[in-house]
């Protein structure tokens, strides 16, 4: 007789945590499909968390530590690897100090509880040099709208919009179930307008899609801004009451004339006005939502914040139907910040980019591959990754594999052997997300849930049971006292007065606080003024302009002959999530083989048809990639596609770690001047 049972718990597929039901048969999990009671997805569930089962049962997953020998890989005991692993660590900081080990963090296992142990351990051993996928994915728009109003409203109220403006994002493809909320939203008679280089999925659902050339949505905006502010369709009295440096940005915009932003975007200048009516029509129940697509610019920074201005200039900030900003939890933190800094040890990049420290306290992942290679400012000999591939993920591919080569010591943690994993000393087995309990707090709901441990597998450890171990053999044990994880959660919701009982009973999310708008009225903003900041003082003082000016990208004010195109990289595809995915049968059925992305006139140039080969070359690299000519509606003429995550034809083999937006020090990955030959 076969032993049955259902648990719920959420999804870590990506990072939309949608309440799952999780079937065991004979203590194995045998499927996973949606929880129809959870607040957020309602029972909705994509492919990728379908394929949760594939992930932890897959035949490539590493069970085992690995340490490298010079025969090759060799299977050894987990307390043997803590042991070696520990002792190197000592040695480090002996010989060049505590500074000259890191900690990475990636997305495979997780970035929730994962990230705030990672940045406790690195700062509890010495070093300031906490590393993420962040300072080049989702921060960018953090600071961005963090500038202006004090925090990115990351989960906007779709729901209840009349106007959802989607400024280089593709839900469909990236968070699915955002999706469901702007089709609801549509359907309740809100407009859809989506400004991207590609007709992306949700650009086909759009009222009005405005094909914009890379990296100029800030002149768009401001154009926007321009027509919002001369024909007085701005809400006066949250201008006037909540916000700073109108008067400048006002004198600023008039430049913007819909003439001009034709010329910068080549969107219309009917488009244009289109849009600035819809919103000013429709306002303040108005959604701005910025994707990954503004980030990876040099001119990222300003683009987002013009955005984030329209917001404040419509009023649209907490409102229902606009850009909501959350209430916390309450959860204890689990950093060291406030009682080991550490900013006098000179965090890695802090110094180039001190507006990502200041606001995130991250140091700056490719400033620390010429760290390692330089030892400028100071040596950095050691690492240790969880759940990340930066040989895949970080511009400039051939930098970043000799960068790992020449570390002391390299430990990576992740559930397959990533193209990072095998440049290590030693990888160690991760836990998947059903096999640890953590706490995951959803802002656009106010609500709280708990994942329920599924099972274990001998010789992986969750990433608290990890750091604990390590650090109680390095002497730092006394900050990470807790036994395990129930612990640790246990003390961390222990200030909320809400017990862990009380959330595990809620698997469809319990409610923390109710919603509430317009908080700003008896709080302020999050900025140093406590006001929306149309223009930064802070900015302004570390030299920067305090408005978010428009910079035109280098490959319209410095057009490079020999480089006649302009690549955009990281495209979502469904199945895949960045590097990730790649080996699960059923996706690579579906979506085999890279691909670059072209439009049929330069098709057609190129003597090329699909899957011809073309070299693409940039000035960091070349790679050779199979066509994929397009509709022509579907990308602009001159402009190509890569999506990343492909070690058969890894784009970040020729995308800048040299070029940044100056802010946050984002890298150029989305207006790379490149060439195109037919192989």
């Amino acid at each position: 007789m076969s032993d049955k049972k259902v648990v719920q718990s959420l999804c870590r597929m990506c990072d939309d945590h949608c309440g799952i039901n999780v079937y065991i048969e004979n203590e194995k999990v045998v499927d996973i499909d949606g929880y129809k009671p959870h607040y957020w997805n309602k029972g909705r569930i994509c492919v990728k968390g379908r394929a949760g089962v594939d992930m932890i049962y897959a035949e490539d997953r590493i069970l085992k530590p690995l340490k490298r020998t010079e025969t090759g890989w060799e299977e050894i005991e987990l307390e043997q690897a803590l042991d070696e692993i520990a002792e190197k660590m000592k040695e480090l900081k002996e010989n060049y100090g505590a500074r000259s080990m890191s900690i990475w963090k990636g997305e495979a296992i997780g970035f929730a509880q994962q990230e705030e142990m990672a940045r406790r351990f690195i700062h509890a051993f010495g070093s300031p040099n906490y590393f993420s996928n962040d300072s080049e994915c989702f921060v960018g728009r953090w600071i961005g709208y963090s500038l202006v109003a004090g925090t990115w409203p990351a989960q906007p109220d779709f729901e209840n919009s009349n106007c959802i403006v989607i400024w280089g994002a593709n839900p469909p493809m990236a968070h699915p179930n955002m999706t469901q909320s702007i089709m609801k939203a549509k359907e309740n008679g809100a407009k859809i307008i989506v400004i991207d280089t590609r007709l992306s999925a949700i650009a086909r659902q759009a009222d009005v899609f405005a094909q914009i050339r890379p990296g100029t949505d800030g002149a768009l905006a401001h154009g926007i801004m321009r027509y919002l502010i001369n024909n007085n369709e701005i809400d006066n009295e949250f201008v006037k009451d909540y916000t700073l440096g109108f008067e400048k940005l006002k004198d600023y915009v008039q430049k913007f004339t819909p003439e001009y932003v034709e010329e910068q975007t080549e969107v219309p200048k009917e488009t244009l006005l289109e849009i600035a009516k819809l919103i000013s029509r429709r306002k303040p129940n108005v959604v701005n939502y910025v994707g990954n697509g503004l980030e990876h610019h040099q001119n990222g920074i300003n683009n987002i914040r013009a955005v984030g201005c329209i917001d404040g200039l419509i009023g649209a900030f907490d409102v229902k139907g606009g850009n909501f900003m959350p209430e916390g939890f309450g959860l204890r933190e689990l950093t060291l910040y406030e009682e080991i800094p550490l900013r006098h040890l000179d965090p890695i990049g802090a110094d180039k980019f001190p507006v990502l420290y200041d606001f995130r306290q991250e140091c700056h992942t490719m400033t620390a591959m010429n760290t390692i290679l330089t030892e400028d400012p100071y040596p950095l000999k050691g690492m240790i990754i969880a759940g990340a591939n930066p040989v895949l993920t970080n511009p400039n591919s051939e930098k970043v594999i000799k960068a790992l080569e020449s570390l002391e010591l390299l430990v990576v943690r992740d559930l397959f052997m990533s193209e990072s994993a095998q440049l290590a000393h030693y990888v160690l087995p991760a836990a998947s997300y059903l096999e640890r309990s953590e706490l995951h707090c959803h802002g656009g709901y106010q609500i709280v849930g708990l994942t329920e441990r599924v099972f274990t597998i001998p010789q992986v450890q969750d990433e608290y049971q990890f750091l604990h171990d390590l650090a109680h053999r390095l002497e730092i044990g006394d900050y990470f006292p807790w036994k395990n994880e129930d612990e640790l959660n246990e003390w961390l919701v222990e200030p909320t007065g809400v017990s862990l009982e009380e959330i595990k009973a809620c698997p469809q999310g319990y409610r923390y606080k109710p919603i509430r708008y317009k908080k700003y009225k008896e709080k302020p903003f999050k900025t140093p003024s406590g006001k929306v900041e149309f223009a930064s003082k802070y900015l302004k003082d570390y030299g920067y302009e305090e408005l978010p000016e428009y910079i035109p990208p280098a490959y319209k004010t410095n057009p490079k002959k020999e480089y006649p195109f302009t690549l955009i990289t990281g495209a979502r595809k469904l199945v895949y999530y960045h590097g990730r995915n790649r080996n699960f049968k059923r996706f690579r059925t579906a979506i085999p083989s890279p691909e670059i992305e072209l439009h049929p006139q330069d098709a057609e140039k190129l003597g090329v048809t699909d899957k011809d080969i073309v070299k693409v070359t940039s000035t960091i690299g070349s790679i050779e990639i199979p066509v994929n000519v397009v509709s022509e509606t579907e990308i602009l003429p001159g402009v190509t596609q890569i999506t990343h995550g492909w070690k058969e034809a890894n784009v970040n083999l020729i995308t800048h770690d040299d070029k940044f937006d100056p802010i946050d020090g984002f890298p150029l990955m989305k207006s790379v001047q490149v060439k195109i030959e037919k192989k």
